[in-house]
């Protein structure tokens, strides 16, 4: 599918939903998805490998940048049931599937909505993505400069990234662009997949994964 057809705030073609059934959180969940998003069959690879690699999130505000239908959004809520978890999606019917899949598990803690709809003052502790590569380097970099920098002081982001679509460049650039309050190293390779971690400074050191 081109990336476009996803990455977009109205997807074309009618939304015509169906089941879906995944594992999340160690159990089978039976969910709903949709043509025009991301991964609509299941849990895509780097996804996967983000969630096997990754340790619980911590934190009481956690973000999903670039929800889709919520697989990061609603394992992150079901690891951490008192915390509020942002999933942030240009494709309303990403959002509208993330809420209702999060209804669907009982998960009230999920806030599902467009960038514009996240209060611009909160900050996160923990950040988790399979970010759009391939929406273009411009677009890409903008949209990490934007809420890369809303970590809350020593918060964490871990990003998951296909080697053969510029992980390495995109950790050298990170380093290159974002402030001295941020440590970024590569904290894992699997497969093909890249997971980067961004640390911002103001807390304890962060463990090893």
């Amino acid at each position: 599918m081109d990336s476009q057809h996803y990455f977009t705030t109205q997807p074309a073609g009618p939304e015509v939903r169906r089941p879906l059934s995944v594992v999340l959180d160690g159990q089978r969940r039976d969910l709903l998805t949709s043509a025009g998003l991301f991964s609509p069959d299941g849990i895509d690879k780097g996804t996967g490998i983000l969630l096997d690699a990754v340790p619980p999130p911590t934190g009481s505000r956690l973000l999903d940048l670039g929800c889709g239908w919520g697989p990061l959004a609603l394992s992150m809520a079901l690891k951490a049931p008192t915390a509020d978890v942002y999933a942030v999606d240009v494709n309303e019917r990403c959002i509208g599937l993330t809420r209702d899949n999060a209804t669907r598990l009982g998960l009230a803690n999920v806030h599902a909505s467009t960038p514009d709809g996240v209060d611009p003052t909160l900050e996160f502790d923990t950040a988790w993505s399979n970010p759009p590569i391939r929406i273009g380097k411009q677009e890409l970099h903008a949209l990490l400069l934007t809420w890369i920098p809303r970590l809350a002081p020593a918060g964490d982001a871990w990003l998951v990234v296909q080697k053969n679509l510029g992980a390495d460049s995109l950790q050298r650039w990170l380093m290159e662009s974002l402030s001295e309050d941020f440590a970024v190293r590569r904290a894992d390779t699997s497969k093909s997949f890249r997971i980067l971690h961004v640390k911002r400074s103001g807390g304890p050191a962060d463990g090893k994964m």
